[in-house]
């Protein structure tokens, strides 16, 4: 108990601004997540679960008394939603594995999503960001517009990862070139600077997952049952 208090309060100074050691944890979680992913190996979905949890309290400043005191909804909110997304992407990937389905032997097999596919995410963006900038906006968040878009494309994102489609990496970085300048404006320094690195990490992705698409097949073209999964 002592470590979560720690946790909680603990705090460092960078040039004159207090900063969360658990914003600093949460983000170091989700960069493991990223190179996990990228290596297409399932425990990218836990261990993003972890800073999920960690920069959920970030995020809700006001009620958790991080030194901004200012809450992200929208920020907070995409990682409940994560932990949901990311469920479906542990079980699909794990039984990915467990069969042995990919040829080279990772988690999934990078693929472009199909045009259907590509209209469906268009079409649930427009529609969650609308939806999710009325209820930011009537929470009251900060910055609700680009704090909508976000959510709903970090959300789209990390689905695209789970189906295996190569464009999640570009969703990435669309969120990436958002959430920069906010986390900025916010003062969510460590977030801010996480967001740009992440932003050159997903361009790497990106290339990486191409040229893997090019070389590497699935021989199952079907969803995972849960009796496979829990096998």
């Amino acid at each position: 108990m002592d470590v979560l208090y720690w946790l909680i309060d603990a705090r460092l100074e960078i040039a004159g601004s207090h900063v969360l050691w658990r914003e600093i944890v949460g983000n170091v979680f989700g960069l493991a997540s990223a190179l996990l992913g990228l290596r297409r190996v399932v425990w990218a979905w836990p261990v993003g679960m972890v800073g999920n949890a960690l920069l959920f309290t970030v995020f809700l400043g006001g009620a958790f008394a991080t030194p901004q005191a200012l809450d992200l909804y929208g920020q907070a909110g995409r990682q409940v939603f994560f932990f949901a997304v990311s469920t479906y992407g542990w079980w699909r990937w794990s039984a990915n594995r467990r069969r042995g389905e990919v040829s080279d032997g990772g988690a999934v097999a990078p693929r472009w999503a199909t045009w259907p596919e590509r209209l469906w995410l268009l079409v649930a963006g427009a529609l969650g960001i609308y939806l999710a900038y009325k209820a930011l906006a009537a929470l009251g968040s900060w910055g609700p517009l680009p704090d909508a878009w976000i959510l709903v494309g970090s959300l789209l994102a990390t689905y695209g990862m789970a189906r295996g489609w190569v464009e999640f990496w570009l969703i990435w970085i669309a969120v990436d070139a958002v959430g920069v300048p906010l986390l900025l404006l916010g003062g969510f320094y460590p977030s801010a600077a996480m967001y740009a690195f992440y932003g050159v990490f997903c361009a790497w992705g990106f290339v990486a997952w191409l040229r893997t698409s090019r070389t590497v097949t699935t021989a199952a073209p079907r969803e995972p049952t849960v009796a496979e999964v829990a096998a």
